[in-house]
């Protein structure tokens, strides 16, 4: 299997997005290590196109035109991997976000996948999905799927709700290897592994997603997998390790 990082382009967001507990306001005296861009915190955005060898399955689909015009690159990075869109037959959100879905359809109003047979859309955010009116024509094909579910016979999905009500992560499994695709488990990379406890303004339960983040940071801490995030800087790639307090990512 071949698993394959594309860079939908980037958002830029204050700093006032990140949260202490209680929903208290960070702040802006950010640890020395949180790099600024123009005074705010730059977020990749990232999909994953996973190649069994017959078709492709992609996490994710980025935001198209749908948000900032720093995104809707992901046409250009798949063909920049050389992935013939013809081949992308599944496609699997992490949540329902609109930097994750409104890839479906190009800037120009083309379908952005032709030959997509399954869309699959986490079962609790089915209606958030079909509320959005620019993904009209696929709001019958959406078919949802629970937590604990197979994809395909080496995906399989982990409950990770918190920043959304049914935010999910993948597990893809060949021979010895396993890669944790787990969406927005972390925004800021160069904070949230050290601050776990750190959430994000647009979690939907900031308290859920902070306990989902630890428990899916030491599952693939103590596993030793791999990682992918939607977030986390491109290629968004790495391994999470535990430190004396608390966790630290070691990108590929």
């Amino acid at each position: 299997m071949t698993v394959t990082s594309l860079r939908d382009g980037y958002v830029d967001m204050p700093i006032r997005r990140l949260r202490q507990p209680g929903n208290i306001v960070f702040g802006d005296k950010l640890p020395s290590q949180v790099a600024l861009v123009d005074g705010a915190l730059r977020l990749s955005v990232n999909a994953f196109a996973i190649d069994d060898g017959d078709d492709i399955t992609l996490i994710d689909t980025g935001a198209s035109n749908a948000w900032h015009p720093t995104m809707g690159h992901l046409p250009e990075a798949l063909r920049e991997a050389k992935i013939a869109i013809d081949r992308v037959r599944t496609i699997a959100f992490t949540h329902t976000h609109l930097d994750h879905i409104h890839g479906l359809i190009l800037a120009d109003g083309r379908d952005g996948f032709p030959q997509l047979t399954r869309l699959l859309v986490p079962r609790l955010e089915l209606g958030m999905f079909r509320a959005e009116a620019r993904l009209e024509r696929f709001h019958s094909r959406a078919q949802p799927f629970d937590a604990g579910q197979r994809v395909s016979a080496h995906i399989e999905t982990i409950a990770a709700a918190g920043h959304e009500v049914g935010h999910t992560c993948f597990r893809v499994m060949s021979e010895n290897e396993t890669l944790l695709i787990w969406g927005d488990i972390v925004h800021v990379p160069s904070l949230q592994f050290d601050r776990p406890e750190i959430t994000w303004e647009f979690d939907a339960d900031q308290e859920q997603a902070r306990t989902s983040r630890l428990q899916i940071l030491g599952l693939a801490a103590s596993n030793g997998c791999y990682v992918a995030g939607a977030h986390l800087d491109s290629p968004g790639v790495g391994r999470v390790s535990r430190t004396e307090t608390a966790f630290r990512f070691e990108p590929l």
